[in-house]
């Protein structure tokens, strides 16, 4: 298992600038390189009018209440989420595979992702306004890990729930630190009933209402 360097969530520089920017009633913490909100809780609201708010680069997530702050991705991880969106330009042709979609997830849709792709039907978003759209209709969500200290919490856990929990039907985890993907399905009160593993190289049968079959021989090359 590779686990590379571990960056910190966020700079100083860029936290000073967002909690300069920060509503009246939120106070904003770094401690350690990790961002926290004094009281632990946002309201949706301040994390949306927040969100908007944040330095060019910086993506923020509200994962089971608490603030997170997406890692910024390297080469590699683009080139994973752009080989799987060549790929289903050609077997799903119907379908688009969106790229950094913010999604509205978990319990009551009141947790906020910044999903590396959502797959979704051809043009799908385009009547939704704002940053975060409903995950209602969203087919799949892929996620690929990235090489920061909180990827096992928030890829491998607190997402799994909160996608279970919006009832998106598919949930791929490319995990780079074991060159694994792991396709969750089959969600059922707030919980995958399905999550096969499958090594770098594996033919990958992705389930309804996906129904694709990925060659994953290619990820070898990605592979850090």
């Amino acid at each position: 298992m590779t686990f590379g360097t571990r960056r910190p969530q966020m700079s100083r520089e860029d936290f000073e600038e967002l909690a300069g920017k920060a509503p009246a009633n939120v106070q904003l913490e770094l401690v350690d390189g990790r961002l926290y909100v004094k009281g632990d809780q946002i309201e949706v609201k301040d994390f949306e009018e927040l969100a908007r708010r944040a330095p060019e680069g910086v993506k923020l997530e509200l994962i089971d209440g608490k603030l997170e702050v997406k890692p910024l991705p390297d080469q590699r991880h683009g080139a994973v989420v752009m080989w799987l969106i060549r790929l289903f330009v050609r077997l799903r042709p119907e379908l688009a595979l969106y790229p950094e979609q913010g999604l509205k997830i978990g319990t009551y849709r009141k947790g906020h992702a910044n999903a590396d792709a959502a797959l979704a039907p051809l043009d799908h978003f385009i009547a939704q306004d704002g940053e975060w759209a409903d995950s209602e209709g969203v087919l799949m969500v892929v996620e690929v890990t990235s090489h920061d200290r909180d990827t096992d919490r928030r890829d491998r856990i607190d997402k799994v729930r909160g996608y279970a929990e919006a009832g998106i039907p598919v949930y791929l985890l490319i995990d780079r630190d074991n060159d694994t993907l792991v396709v969750y399905s089959e969600p059922k009160n707030g919980t995958y009933q399905q999550n096969p593993s499958y090594p770098y190289g594996a033919v990958v049968e992705l389930p309804a209402p996906v129904n694709v079959t990925l060659d994953t021989e290619k990820l070898k090359d990605y592979a850090d």
